[in-house]
């Protein structure tokens, strides 16, 4: 099996207030293990924890008990950061300076060579679609052209692991789908990728996995082809029957002279697998996540 990249072990966040009275528990118990090459979507409405486990498995936050690991070391190791690419769901930019000024800036900071922070930044600019742009300052962007940007700036030191939050926001739906592209791409080059999103049709179309929070514990984690399949149903597709055929099964079927194309399990969407599984926790608040394969 692939490396693990991620790991995190009985992962808890707690919340205080000023006296040390517990405020809100962000995060209960959460064991994850993101591997090496796939593309991990983490999903939940708006004050699961997602945003807390990004910033536990950046090093940005303590947890109150459990560990992350990020590359086999604790998450509060900052040399593992050279490894690691960001981006956030806004990104902070420098309004005045350009594009090549920005990707510059941010090679500085990783100790890149001249010629090849030159080089790298012409490649992702071209890879972002923004050579029409690069010398145009970022005060001039619109909001998807500096999504596009951060995506560089967080690709900029050629990490293994790159965490998006929000990566399609802002974007037009051709840049949607460019964005969504560049993320498979990342994986074709053996790159990790972990997302969050609310857009659940983005999440279906490049997640091999994903892992839904709510009220700060995980509800479902699995593979995303399996998790919509529709168990309790077969779904035949067949091609050259006549309307008296349709009806019968695979044996009537190849009587008739047609072709099975497909005997399987219809799917769901994961926007209703989603709904499902928030409204069964807000039922039953004890219920977790059974750990996949």
């Amino acid at each position: 099996m692939a490396e693990v990249i991620v790991e995190t072990r009985n992962l808890s966040k707690v919340y205080r207030d000023f006296w040390g009275r517990q405020k809100v528990r962000a995060l209960k118990a959460l064991d994850l293990e993101i591997r090496q090459g796939e593309i991990f979507g983490l999903l939940g409405p708006n004050g699961s924890g997602k945003t807390t486990t990004i910033k536990l498995l950046l090093g940005l936050l303590f947890p109150t008990s459990g560990q992350a690991l990020v590359f086999g070391r604790d998450a509060t190791d900052v040399s593992k950061n050279e490894r690691l690419g960001y981006l956030p769901e806004e990104s902070y930019l420098y309004r005045f300076l350009n594009a090549e000024e920005t990707l510059d800036f941010y090679g500085r900071l990783f100790d890149m060579p001249t010629a090849v922070r030159k080089k790298r930044s012409a490649e992702l600019i071209d890879l972002v679609g923004l050579n029409l742009a690069k010398r145009r300052q970022l005060k001039e962007y619109s909001k998807g052209m500096a999504r596009r940007l951060g995506l560089a700036q967080a690709l900029i030191n050629d990490p293994e692991l790159i965490m998006l939050d929000e990566p399609t926001s802002g974007l037009d739906p051709i840049g949607t789908r460019e964005m969504k592209d560049l993320i498979l791409k990342l994986k074709a080059q053996g790159k990790t990728v972990l997302m969050c999103s609310h857009l659940l049709a983005d999440v279906q179309d490049v997640c091999d996995r994903i892992a839904i929070l709510h009220q700060g514990e995980l509800k479902e984690l699995g593979r995303v082809d399996s998790l919509l399949k529709v168990r309790d149903e077969t779904q035949i597709r067949a091609k050259g029957l006549s309307e008296s055929a349709q009806a019968e099964i695979r044996s009537v079927i190849e009587r008739h002279h047609g072709s099975v194309l497909t005997m399987d399990n219809p799917t769901t969407t994961l926007e209703e697998l989603f709904l499902s599984i928030v409204r069964d926790s807000e039922a039953r608040p004890g219920r977790r996540a059974k750990q996949d394969n």
